[in-house]
């Protein structure tokens, strides 16, 4: 079966996102290198690569499974990212940016995954 991961609007909205999150995470404080900063550059990547790799597999089963952690990662990566404006590393109208774009791939996954399921 397989599907085309770059042809997918959620990859390319995750690629986006992993974007921000990169050049974000530049301007936290060193003491944050191998906590909140790691963590959350750990979570952004894992939506993309996810999908990707679900994208790959030979059954729309398998595909979902990988879009289900793709969503897990990102719920994870709304929860640092509160954080993370929580501690002051993040201006609020960024923090609204980016915040919406992890909720516009968040539905963007629970749609691709509820039409996977239903076939």
């Amino acid at each position: 079966m397989g599907h085309n991961f770059r042809e997918l609007n959620v990859w390319k909205k995750s690629i986006e996102l992993s974007n921000r999150i990169y050049l974000l995470t530049k301007n936290f404080p060193p003491n944050e290198l191998y906590a909140l900063t790691s963590q959350m550059q750990r979570a952004v990547v894992s939506i993309p690569t996810n999908i990707a790799e679900g994208a790959g597999r030979a059954t729309d089963k398998d595909f979902s499974h990988f879009l289900s952690i793709a969503l897990g990662s990102a719920y994870e990566l709304e929860t640092e990212l509160v954080l993370a404006n929580n501690f002051g590393y993040v201006a609020e109208c960024e923090y609204n940016e980016i915040n919406s774009l992890i909720v516009e791939v968040q539905k963007m996954l629970c749609n691709l995954i509820n039409r996977l399921n239903k076939v």
